[in-house]
């Protein structure tokens, strides 16, 4: 099946139409929240907080016996709060660092989590089988009310953003002042580490854990590229993690033994790449022709300031004077010089120059600009 067939049958094929919403509304939570992550530079929490999850995944499947998707995902929440919750207590509590703090936690409740589904896996009760799903994603087995519950906490999550907008706001880059201004910052830290959990736990079952960091954290870091406004970021993140949502699953369903979590994240990056070398306030590609443009700008500038020591010696700076006077000054060359005559700072005959009145008076401005520094 290629692409194209895909996308007509996007809307007769149940099938695909749950899995391809179901990935595009789990790609807009990520991104909305991922963008809170990456703001408050926590950008290792997510793959933390994934792998916590796993012990809860176990720990709920033997405890109720049977492989029921939301309660798996409600002890993956209940696990992941509880890992959340240790790293902010040993990064508060002690000398750690967070970076510590998240290692620790990652690898006792992900080590953890493994013993207990090598336990499952010999236990003879045949449920089992399938439950390493959320450690790689399986987004085939998504079904209606699996997306229903995912619209269902987007939507309230974005209700809660738009309430606390404000709040979140200031909490984000500067929480001294929020406090100052009466605001409770431990609830409000509270409630965006709590819905990022509740996004992370969402995606297991698409994503897996070892993936899901990064597709909590690639929409919202290639947003971040393209502008400085949190609510454009906001938005801009969201539409990348939908976009990658469905591109990832169009692709994994036109091509035999493609998994689709991996190829979600892989389209994620794409975009992530495409933002780090477009975008026009950071790109490198921008950023390296705003920095070759400087170089010729002070370039000519020198030129044009040793050109003004040399005709401000004489009483009419219209006097001409050879050009191999410049020969020792490093920054001539006969291009600036014809880009000076572009300007009309300078007049060029044959081997000869001048200084032009513009010229004269743009030379003293870069004097005067240069004289608190002198």
């Amino acid at each position: 099946m290629t692409i194209t067939e895909y996308f007509e049958l996007l809307i007769s094929d149940y099938t695909l139409r749950t899995i391809t919403l179901g990935t595009a509304v789990l790609g807009a939570i990520c991104g909305m929240l991922g963008s809170f992550a990456v703001l408050r530079k926590e950008s290792l929490l997510g793959d933390a907080i994934s792998h916590a999850a796993l012990p809860g995944i176990a720990i709920a499947f033997l405890i109720t016996g049977a492989k029921d998707t939301n309660v798996l995902l409600l002890g993956a929440l209940v696990s992941g709060l509880v890992g959340t919750f240790w790293i902010r207590g040993m990064t508060t509590k002690t000398h750690l660092k967070s970076d510590t703090a998240l290692g620790l936690v990652l690898s006792l409740f992900f080590g953890f989590g493994m013993l207990l589904l090598t336990f499952i896996q010999k236990q003879p009760n045949a449920n089992q089988a399938g439950l390493d799903k959320y450690l790689f994603g399986q987004a085939a087995t998504l079904v209606e009310k699996d997306v229903l519950l995912m619209a269902i906490v987007t939507g309230i999550c974005l209700f809660v953003l738009l309430l606390f907008w404000k709040e979140f706001k200031i909490l984000l880059f500067d929480s001294e002042y929020a406090k100052t201004l009466g605001f409770n910052t431990k609830f409000i830290d509270v409630l965006i580490t709590f819905f990022i959990v509740l996004a992370i736990v969402l995606g297991l079952q698409t994503v897996g854990v070892v993936l899901m960091s990064a597709m909590l954290l690639a929409p919202a870091a290639a947003a971040r590229q393209w502008t400085n406004k949190l609510s454009v970021m906001v938005f801009l993140a969201a539409i990348f993690g939908a976009f990658s949502g469905v591109f990832g699953t169009a692709i994994s369903a036109s091509q035999n033994n493609l998994s689709t979590g991996p190829v979600i994240v892989l389209v994620a990056t794409v975009f992530v790449v495409f933002s780090f070398v477009f975008s026009p306030g950071r790109g490198i590609l921008f950023k390296a022709i705003r920095r070759s443009k400087n170089r010729s700008d002070l370039k000519l500038q020198k030129t044009l300031q040793f050109m003004f020591g040399i005709s401000k010696t004489h009483e009419n700076i219209e006097h001409p004077h050879s050009i191999r006077i410049l020969n020792n000054f490093q920054g001539f060359t006969k291009k600036s010089l014809k880009e000076m005559e572009d300007k009309e700072w300078i007049t060029l005959d044959k081997q000869e120059w001048a200084m032009t009145e513009k010229g004269f008076i743009q030379a003293q401005n870069l004097y005067t600009q240069q004289a608190p520094y002198d």
